[in-house]
């Protein structure tokens, strides 16, 4: 479950963001706020890229760099509200 969402968001990061760069240059731990990849409005666009795509709800306090900065952390972050969800 945890790599198909991090396939998923690193297919929207490239398509959307790095269109023609090398895959394998974009890794679940490069930083993509910190690195310059994604701007303010990229990160609004990113987030309701994963409300849509993933049915979910994030709230203010979890549109933060700590959870949006890598692939990763927007998987754990996926996975954690998937997880209330189902509760």
């Amino acid at each position: 479950m945890h790599n198909d969402i991090m396939s998923t968001v690193k297919s929207y990061i490239l398509s959307e963001y790095l269109p023609g760069e090398d895959p394998n240059e974009l890794t679940e731990s490069t930083p993509l706020i910190k690195g310059g990849i994604l701007d303010s409005i990229a990160v609004v666009r990113v987030v309701t890229f994963l409300e849509e795509k993933f049915n979910i709800e994030l709230k203010p306090d979890e549109v933060i760099v700590e959870n949006l900065n890598t692939i990763s952390g927007m998987a754990n972050l996926i996975q954690r509200k998937l997880k209330e969800t189902q509760e």
